[in-house]
């Protein structure tokens, strides 16, 4: 028996149009720079079109690459 694999849905919302929605891994993207100030994650809003993006804490970021959505490091670890 093959375990059907379900896509991780991420509760968002729009602070232009103040609309909820879920949105799959896909369509958010993640920035994880040095500081709090320079980690966030972003996404288009499906109803207006919005270009949105908001801080990710520590444990935003856990949930977001653990569900899958792109990662983009914006600093080097030496």
């Amino acid at each position: 028996m093959s375990a059907s694999v379900v896509p991780v849905l991420f509760k968002a919302a729009c602070p232009d149009c103040r609309c909820r929605f879920e949105l799959a891994a896909g369509a958010l993207r993640l920035a994880i720079g040095a500081s709090r100030r320079t980690t966030f994650y972003s996404f288009t809003c499906p109803e207006c079109g919005s270009a949105v993006r908001k801080p990710a804490g520590e444990r935003i970021v856990e949930l977001l690459t653990g569900g899958g959505v792109r990662t983009l490091r914006l600093h080097t670890t030496a």
